[in-house]
Formats: C-alpha cells, sequence, structure tokens
C-alpha cells in the first residue's frame, strides 16, 4: 500500500491525499477525494444505466463479462507493477493472490451465471402441486456498493464486483485510499470488455466517501475491512432496510494435533502467517500445537523461518515478504510483539522493523505465548508467527474458541476424519484440514465469518443470487373461474375444508411421496 498524506485543496475545494510508497517511500499517486455530491451524481448516472444493463441477457452479459479476463491476460505485467507499487508486494504474491484469484473469480462466476440466474421452475408441495406452477425469477437489486480493502486491493475488488454485474446491476466501486490505482484496474479491465462506463464507477476517497455511498441511496452494500466500520456500515443499512455482507477480521487459529504430518504443519504455518506480509483476514494469527509434539514443531517451524527471504533493504526478486501495505500497521504489529516480550513470550526471529529506505517489518517468531498477550486476542495483521503449547487436543478447541473472532481456522492431523470432527466444533466461519487461508479462493464455498468476523456469506451457491432479489412467481395452472375458497361461501364450504384436513394430512393420502414434499 501506501503512506497517504494530505495535500492542499484542488481549485474547486476538493480534498486531495497523496501517497507515498512503503517499499521507497517516493511519491506514487495521488487522489481527489469524491465528496456526498460526487456520490450522488454517480449514483444518478448508474441507476439511468444499470436499466439496459439489468434488461441485458444473462447470457449476454455473461459473454460481455468475461473478456475482461482477455484484457488482464494481456495487460497483466503493467497491471502487476501498479499492484506491487500500491502495496509493496512481491511479484509472486501479486500474481497469486491478485491476478490469478481475480481471473479464477471472473471465469467462475461467467460460467455459472446462466445457470444460476436464469428464470427457474420449481415444484411445489403436497395438494399445491397440481394447482400451482412457481417460477423464481432473480431480479437485479440495482446499483450496487462494493467497498474494498487495502490487503488484496485488486482481487477482493473484482470478486464481489463480477457477481454484481453478472447479476444485472450497476456497481459503485469505492477502493482504499490506500491502493486506489487497483481498484481503478478492477474497474478498467470490465470497461475494456464492454462494460459500459456509467455501469460500473470508481469513487476514490476515504472515509468520508465511504460514508456517502453506505448512505446514498443504493440497494446493498458489500464490504470488506475492519470490525469498527463494519458495525457503523450494518447500522447505516439497517438504517435504510437495505441488505449488507460484511466480511471483517480475523484471528485465526491453527491447531496441529499429535499425529500431524509436522513437516506439512510447519511449512504450512509459516506460509500461511506471513504471505502477503503476514496482511491477510484469514491469515493464521494462532498457532496451538500439541506438547507432546511441540519441541520438533518448533524445531522445524524455526529451521525453515530462518530460510525466508524478506525484501528490506537488500530486495530482489526472489524475497518471499515485501513491505508493509500501510504506515498505520506498524505501530499496531510494534505494539502487539512488545506486549507479548513483557508478558514473557520469547521472540526467537525477527520481531523488529527495518525502515532503512522503506517500511518492512522483518518475519518473526514468538513461542511461549499464552491469552494474556495481544498477539493472541487481537487482530496483528503482521508476519509473525506465535506459537502456544496446550496439552492435548481438546485444550486446542477450548482455546481456538476464546476468541471474539470467528472467521476460518484450520486442524492439521493425518486422520482426515478426526480432522472434520475437530473442525465441526470450532467457531469459525470455515475450517480447514491439512491447509489455511483457501476458503476465499474456493469459490463454491460459503465465505463469512462467525461472532465479530462479520455478517452474511459471500460466494458459494447463492453467491450471485445474493445480488438479486429472488422473486417467486406463482402460476395457476387451470385458468378457472373461481377458486373452491374463494366467495361466496356456502354452509358446505367449512365442512368441504375440515374433509380436506381429514384426507389430505391425517389418512393415507399423507403417505405418498408427492404429499411429504
Amino acid at each position: 500500500m501506501a503512506i497517504v498524506e494530505p495535500l492542499a485543496p484542488s481549485p474547486d475545494g476538493h480534498r486531495r491525499l497523496g501517497l507515498r510508497s512503503t517499499s521507497s517511500r517516493e511519491p506514487i499517486h495521488e487522489i481527489t477525494v469524491s465528496n456526498r455530491d460526487d456520490v450522488a451524481a454517480a449514483l444518478a448516472r448508474a441507476k439511468a444505466a444499470q436499466r439496459d444493463w439489468g434488461s441485458t441477457p444473462v447470457a449476454e452479459r455473461a459473454k460481455i463479462v468475461r473478456g475482461a479476463i482477455d484484457y488482464l491476460v494481456e495487460h497483466r505485467a503493467e497491471l502487476i507493477d501498479t499492484i506491487r507499487a500500491d502495496t509493496g508486494k512481491t511479484r509472486a504474491e501479486a500474481l497469486m493472490v491478485e491476478v490469478i484469484a481475480a481471473c479464477d473469480s471472473i471465469n467462475h462466476w461467467s460460467a455459472c451465471a446462466v445457470r444460476d440466474l436464469s428464470d427457474e421452475v420449481r415444484k411445489t408441495h403436497a395438494f399445491m402441486r397440481p394447482l400451482k406452477k412457481l417460477v423464481m425469477h432473480y431480479r437485479p437489486l440495482g446499483v450496487v456498493g462494493v467497498i474494498t480493502p487495502w490487503n488484496g486491493p485488486f482481487a477482493l475488488s473484482v470478486n464481489p464486483t463480477v457477481q454484481a454485474l453478472l447479476a444485472g446491476n450497476a456497481v459503485l466501486l469505492k477502493p482504499s485510499e490506500v491502493a486506489p490505482r487497483s481498484g481503478d484496474w478492477a474497474a478498467r479491465i470490465f470497461h475494456e470488455a464492454g462494460v459500459p462506463e456509467d455501469v460500473i464507477q470508481v469513487l476514490h476517497g476515504d472515509g468520508e466517501t465511504g460514508a456517502a455511498l453506505v448512505s446514498a441511496g443504493v440497494q446493498k452494500i458489500s464490504f470488506t475491512g475492519s470490525v469498527a466500520t463494519g458495525k457503523k456500515i450494518a447500522l447505516a443499512c439497517a438504517e435504510q432496510l437495505i441488505p449488507c455482507t460484511l466480511e471483517l477480521g480475523g484471528k485465526d487459529a491453527m491447531i496441529v494435533c499429535a499425529d500431524a504430518d509436522l513437516e506439512r504443519a510447519a511449512n504450512g504455518a509459516i506460509f500461511n502467517s506471513i504471505f502477503n506480509t503476514g496482511h491477510v483476514c484469514m491469515g493464521v494469527e494462532r498457532i496451538y500445537v500439541v506438547e507432546s509434539v511441540a519441541d520438533e514443531f518448533e524445531r522445524l517451524v524455526e529451521q525453515k523461518m530462518r530460510e525466508v527471504r524478506y525484501a528490506g533493504s537488500n530486495s530482489d526478486e526472489l524475497s518471499e515478504i515485501g513491505a508493509l501495505f500501510w504506515d498505520r500497521q506498524l505501530p499496531i504489529i510494534e505494539g502487539h510483539v512488545q506486549d507479548a516480550r513483557e508478558k514473557g513470550a520469547e521472540v526467537v526471529l525477527g520481531g523488529e522493523a527495518d525502515t532503512h529506505g522503506g517500511l518492512f517489518y522483518k518475519p518473526t517468531l514468538v513461542r511461549n505465548v499464552d491469552h494474556t498477550m495481544d498477539l493472541m486476542r487481537r487482530e496483528t495483521f503482521g508476519p509473525i508467527v506465535s506459537i502456544m503449547r496446550v496439552k492435548d487436543e481438546e485444550e486446542a478447541i477450548r482455546m481456538a474458541n476464546d476468541s471474539e473472532y470467528g472467521l476460518s481456522g484450520s486442524v492439521w492431523t493425518r486422520d482426515d476424519e478426526k480432522g472434520i470432527e475437530i473442525a465441526k466444533r470450532m467457531e469459525a466461519g470455515s475450517v480447514h484440514v491439512n491447509d489455511a487461508s483457501i476458503s476465499y479462493g474456493v469459490l463454491e464455498a460459503p465465505f463469512g465469518g462467525m461472532k465479530q468476523s462479520g455478517l452474511g456469506q459471500v460466494n458459494g451457491k447463492h453467491g450471485l443470487r445474493g445480488y438479486t432479489f429472488q422473486q417467486p412467481i406463482i402460476v395457476d395452472r387451470w385458468k378457472r373461474k373461481t377458486e373452491q375458497h374463494w366467495y361466496p361461501h356456502t354452509e358446505k364450504t367449512a365442512e368441504e375444508l375440515d374433509q380436506m384436513v381429514k384426507y389430505v394430512y391425517g389418512t393415507w393420502l399423507k403417505k405418498l411421496p408427492f404429499m411429504r414434499k
């Protein structure tokens, strides 16, 4: 990301923000903050454009949207350069976390669109079946506001946007002010594919712009970001009676069982704790290892972590850890590590920043942590491996659940069935067995957090449909002049209804298969 600093207002009075790279501290960009009037004007254009886009057949929308991949692939080098300048990511992470993830989501949802969004005839139940036909119609909501974070500024803008577009909505995208150009690219690839300009628009700015968007009159908000901001958005949406999906913070637990493949578990612990510079909402932030295998597990983690290369002041293309994405994250990371030190934890490796020329934090290994420490209670969002020893798997489950967060988690064991049973007991929106941090990328899986980690779910079977109003249309099959229970009632009306209760629900008819469905 970037170091964000206020600049002199524009001639028309708009606020302006300047951005400097966290990798080099050099100026890289500046933005003009969209105010409430700008948001209102964009919304008016979006509403007008959405009418034609929403009436475009689903198959045609899917064909247009799928074309964004062609432009993305052709211009990926330029895109990667932009992402790296915005965030400080390594080239490999820009490809893995951003480019591949975005291509995959566009491809997947475009392939699902006709199946999941076309009108669908459903069977009705019991005695209704011969009388009524049910047609499910998936109406676009209208205009959707998408507010995205700074840790995956391109991919996390593309995934909700592509779903909203395919569902027939217009999108007002508000990317993080610390990675604005990555958000621009998310709109650019769809415009180049043929999505009309006003159907997807980018609004730049900080919290002022986000608040204006939330209260502007859109039909849904999709938000990824902090718990504090998510709660404000939830209240604002509730006041307007509009839906929202909130993907918020995490403090994901990793349980290493006594029968785990320790080589894989150690590799997984390191990667999933520190990839993307640790700026991952569903990255591993707490590791609970069973005492009987803790010595060997910690030995392997330390040995492997000593081989991890971070960019620092000696950056090269083989570095595995890039710069911090945002300067404001550094004091949080430093504070959590210092708190752990003061409370008795051992900082085995790293534990300090490298600010010579840029803004980096060395990959850090901390052990002997416990739940009195911020490192195990609050979201750190940094390149830190934190290990706590536990007596057994039961204690590991209790510790994993002892958190206000519940985004995702992982279990590491050679026994898949055992892993699944432990996963079912974890208070987390999704759980992995012998892997971590991938549930958002498994697009068939609903993704969302429990507790303070969010509201609602994205992706999964109803991912696209979450951007529609599911409108049932009920059609009479017989076209008779009247119905038995309509007016006028006679002395036989109640008797006939009573007989219906007796024979439909109280006798042999109830045993027929179609009556039980």
